[in-house]
């Protein structure tokens, strides 16, 4: 299991140093590959997908303005330019948009549904089908839903819900700058959220009128809140990022140091049934590489959980962590070897300048990481005079184009770039 402290040196993985020569925005990228910007302006959007046609789609949060909700379609000219760009339908919120046999599938809060398109249309002419329905929307913890989707390309559709709050616990936790509990919090045990959501289920992609969760097959258990979700060809493996748990050490100053609470991991697993990510009883901490029992469940910050209850990561990111929202396995081939079937993270960046990249993983067929390395940075721009600095953009979203270059997107202007390697056309 490999861990990467976020605010560490560029690991030199592949042997490709940075270069930012001709970017577009300041970004740097390894050498023999090039950006342009494709989009801006489309206001605060999440995950990215692309069409056969090179037709791209984004998804906007739950609380985007009216004239930038739904989900946004882009044509693309022979530049990779957007010379179209048109919103249809009301499915936001979910941080799920996928194609599969040419139909395009988008989650929201509460289900997943699936467009189709009339030859290279942009936009769907009919209203959505409905695939699965009935999951739960209550976030008393949270204002955010995540309902990250993947496909496998064999007609399974995997759903990943996170849970309902932080803790587990029957006080709802106060938001940071507002005053604690006057008693310690405890957890409830069995935690109410597992096997109702904080978890993958996995679907027929081809049926229409599920119901979560009776419908569905439960694949994990014990998940926080997660963003990234991918299907890995090359070893034909599901991969999630869990989000690790906030504000311990605010909570439990006397048992979790502020060191400790910053080794708190966000946690990525290889996906199999029966896969338990160990929230709400326990959470990992990624320098040490140990797993540790919670506070609320009689945890002193140093006494660990049993072995071989929970799963393994097989890469944690801590050091304050940097905000991993998405993951792309590169399944192209015009990238050089050394990213073929490894995974690109992108980071969107914490109050301590940690991430606002896009980092690469290797992985070889076995599943088995390598050490990240810095991909493509630059995008926050920080002036280093300021004493209160703030990202000019934040990466949030990345997909692969039919052509294996690929396509970041920014979450604050809605801005978009697209990468690709070899001569500039």
């Amino acid at each position: 299991m490999k861990t990467f402290a976020v605010v560490a040196a560029v690991v030199p993985a592949l042997a490709l140093g940075l270069a930012a020569a001709d970017q577009p925005d300041g970004l740097t990228l390894p050498p023999g590959f090039h950006a342009t910007v494709v989009a801006e302006e489309l206001g605060p959007i999440r995950h990215l997908a692309i069409r056969a046609n090179g037709d791209l789609y984004v998804s906007t949060p739950v609380n985007a303005e009216a004239d930038k909700a739904g989900i946004i379609a882009l044509h693309l000219d022979a530049a990779h330019r957007a010379d179209q760009v048109q919103h249809f339908g009301t499915v936001d919120g979910g941080t799920g948009i996928r194609f599969y046999n040419g139909a395009l599938y988008a989650s929201s809060a509460s289900g997943v549904y699936r467009f189709t398109f009339d030859g290279d249309a942009l936009v769907p002419a009919k209203e959505p089908t409905l695939i699965v329905d009935g999951m739960p929307t209550t976030h008393p913890g949270f204002n955010r839903v995540n309902r990250p989707i993947a496909l496998d390309g064999k007609g399974n559709l995997f759903v990943a819900l996170d849970a309902s709050a932080n803790l587990c616990t029957a006080q709802t936790q106060p938001p940071p700058g507002q005053p604690l509990p006057t008693t310690p919090s405890v957890g409830l045990k069995p935690c109410p959220d597992l096997g109702a959501r904080a978890g993958v289920w996995r679907f027929n992609a081809n049926k229409v009128g599920q119901t979560f969760p009776t419908d569905g097959e439960q694949l994990a258990t014990g998940i926080r809140d997660i963003d990234s979700l991918d299907w890995s060809p090359a070893d034909s493996s599901l991969y999630g990022i869990m989000h690790g748990r906030d504000n311990t050490h605010r909570m439990w100053p006397d048992l979790v140091s502020v060191d400790d609470d910053d080794q708190i991991a966000d946690e990525m697993h290889k996906i199999t049934k029966g896969t338990d990510f160990g929230w709400p009883y326990t959470y990992y901490d990624g320098e040490k590489r140990i797993r540790l029992i919670s506070p609320e469940y009689g945890g002193d910050g140093k006494k660990q959980a049993a072995p071989g209850t929970y799963s393994t990561p097989v890469l944690t990111f801590q050091s304050r962590r940097a905000a991993p929202l998405d993951l792309l396995f590169y399944a192209g081939s015009t990238f050089p070897a050394t990213y073929h079937n490894g995974a690109f993270v992108v980071l969107h960046g914490t109050g301590n300048k940690s991430g606002y990249n896009v980092v690469f993983v290797p992985f070889d067929r076995n599943g088995k990481a390598g050490a990240p390395q810095v991909f493509a940075d630059g995008f926050a721009a920080f002036d280093p005079a300021s004493q209160t600095p703030r990202a000019k953009y934040r990466p949030i979203g990345i997909a692969e184009g039919p052509d294996g270059a690929v396509y970041v997107g920014d979450s604050q202007k809605g801005r978009v770039w697209r990468i690709a390697y070899g001569a500039r056309r």
